[in-house]
């Protein structure tokens, strides 16, 4: 998914943990210090005139009071609210000068709409619309002081559209933020895909060696002592590879200031050697390379591997006596081949299964190839498997 610079700056500063950080406990009493403080005026307002009109400054006192009840908006928007519109509706009909007394009331609509009680935040501004309108009426038995209550109204709409924005702000960054857990977690189960077969195909390709070769060490012995000592060394070559291979897989995981050896990946130039590991194990491995340009790294480790794993595979499990490892390409795809002369798949299994086929399988999609294991092995053989797999040309230079 392509991300803008906009929202690749959000993503950094939710990722940073700036859009979910608990906030400070006396962040609750900002909103009420604020509308106490702007309410100031109209407090004196309403003292000043208190001896013509002692209600209204009653009024005005309980809307001053009103700021105190913003302390439960976090936990009760809605209730919130609407009871800031009853105790600020009188003073917002009767009251002289600006309306200070709407302040709790627009601090309340605003957090209503944020935290999501957006019936209880419309439903109060339609109260204040149509019966602010009416008790101003008889309050002060004016017609003109049915306005004020309706300008409020429509003030107090305005910013039901902030109360939106932020809302959708925060609703924004919470996706950020489940984003970059998704994404986080996507890439930790793809590293841990990544190292199972990297450490599978390591792993079972020497093993398997190290097996082959210290059965027929112990088979020639007695009766012919040095190719029972070119085992051994086979046995030697094929454990020290295996091990500086598991710590290529495995070196990343230490912290930078470790310094963890890192053996380079296997390319297409070490498939002779496996190849001639095999030979010497008996097997008549028959390797072609006709490839015409030089396959990108990933590329290569990918054909290395499923090359391995295969052999892996028809030393195991095939009995084979022939194999015949190809690689190819044509305008679109690199094409690898390994055909064996086993014994094939058991009756009616069309192909394959296992952890080996499954890593094969996986590197080829990954590359966004294809992969296949079927029936049938070299030109001639009766019986066998031949595994193909099709990765799409990436980036070549020509050798």
């Amino acid at each position: 998914m392509a991300w803008t610079a906009d929202e690749q700056a959000r993503l950094s500063r939710a990722e940073r943990g700036w859009a979910n950080r608990p906030r400070p406990p006396a962040a609750r009493w900002f909103p009420v210090i604020l509308s106490a403080i702007i309410q100031v005026p109209g407090v004196i307002i309403a003292l000043h005139d208190a001896r013509q009109d002692a209600l209204s400054l009653v009024f005005v006192l309980v809307a001053f009071a009103a700021s105190f009840v913003l302390l439960a908006a976090r936990e009760h928007p809605g209730v919130v609210v609407a009871v800031i519109g009853l105790l600020c509706a009188p003073a917002i009909a009767v009251s002289a000068g600006p309306p200070f007394a709407a302040v709790p009331l627009a601090l309340a609509v605003v957090s209503a709409v944020v935290r999501g009680a957006r019936v209880w935040a419309w439903g109060t501004l339609a109260g204040l619309a149509v019966l602010g309108p009416l008790a101003a009426y008889l309050l002060s038995a004016q017609p003109t002081a049915s306005i004020r209550p309706l300008i409020v109204a429509l003030i107090l709409l305005l910013l039901v559209g902030v109360g939106e924005a932020i809302r959708n702000r925060r609703d924004r960054y919470r996706e950020l933020s489940r984003t970059i857990a998704a994404r986080r977690e996507s890439a930790a189960e793809a590293e841990r895909l990544r190292i199972a077969r990297e450490l599978h195909d390591v792993l079972a390709h020497s093993l398997s060696q190290i097996s082959v070769q210290a059965g027929v060490g112990l088979h020639l012995f007695d009766s012919r002592p040095e190719k029972a000592r070119e085992s051994l060394e086979a046995i030697k070559a094929t454990s020290s590879q295996a091990l500086e291979e598991v710590r290529g897989v495995l070196g990343f995981l230490r912290s930078e200031g470790d310094g963890a050896a890192r053996a380079p990946e296997p390319d297409i130039d070490r498939i002779p050697s496996l190849v001639d590991t095999y030979q010497r194990a008996g097997l008549d491995v028959r390797y072609d390379n006709a490839l015409s340009s030089v396959p990108a790294p990933a590329i290569q480790l990918a054909i290395y591997r499923i090359v391995q794993e295969s052999l892996t595979n028809v030393g195991r499990h095939a009995q084979a006596s022939t194999v015949n490892v190809s690689l190819r390409q044509d305008d679109r795809d690199y094409i690898v081949s390994v055909a064996d002369d086993g014994r094939g798949l058991p009756e009616g299994i069309e192909e394959p299964g296992g952890k080996g086929v499954l890593g094969m399988r996986e590197r080829a999609e990954l590359l966004g190839g294809r992969f296949e294991a079927v029936p049938g092995g070299p030109a001639g053989a009766t019986r066998g498997v031949t595994v193909t797999a099709r990765i799409p040309i990436r980036t070549a230079a020509t050798p």
